[in-house]
């Protein structure tokens, strides 16, 4: 991942609650985090569902889009200040053109892959209680970086459902 950083000639910091991508819009960048915390997250209906997050050291990216280049239903937005490195699309395409490097952007799509499949079976398993257990065994860090709130949406459940659980 850090070949990929090196590539990077852009930084942006966005404030709290600002968006570094809003649904309808192309994007072709992968953000690394810097510092901060986003969330990636679609409007359905009226209801914000979460289905991401990044803080230090992720990548963060509105894949779908990136893949395509056509619009996205993601917003991605900054739960705090957060400090990004961009890296285009046009530079990593270049970069991964060479056989050494393109294992690397096999293993980051693996590793995508990998986490939506989490994901996937995550919002299929019905006990509240057994996806808090998964998501805090697979990503312990999520819960020092994300406030509760977030994270219970990401979970589909209440924020006092959240809550009990961390106590018990």
């Amino acid at each position: 991942m850090k070949e990929i950083v090196e590539l990077s000639n852009q930084t942006i910091t966005i404030g709290r609650n600002e968006f570094l991508k809003v649904k309808g819009s192309i994007d072709t960048n992968i953000y690394y985090v810097e510092s901060g915390s986003l969330r990636v997250f679609i409007l359905d209906e009226y209801e914000e569902q979460t289905i991401r997050f990044g803080y230090k050291e992720n990548l963060i990216v509105s894949l779908d889009s990136f893949l395509t280049g056509k619009p996205s239903d993601f917003f991605i937005q900054a739960i705090k200040k957060t400090t990004v490195k961009v890296v285009a699309k046009q530079q990593i395409d270049t970069f991964f053109k060479t056989a050494v490097n393109s294992n690397l952007w096999t293993n980051i799509l693996e590793g995508l892959i990998l986490q939506q499949m989490e994901r996937e079976v995550d919002l299929l398993t019905n006990s509240p209680k057994e996806r808090y257990q998964r998501v805090l065994k697979r990503s312990p860090q999520l819960f020092q970086e994300i406030p509760n709130r977030y994270i219970a949406n990401y979970l589909r459940m209440s924020a006092e459902t959240l809550s009990r659980l961390k106590k018990s």
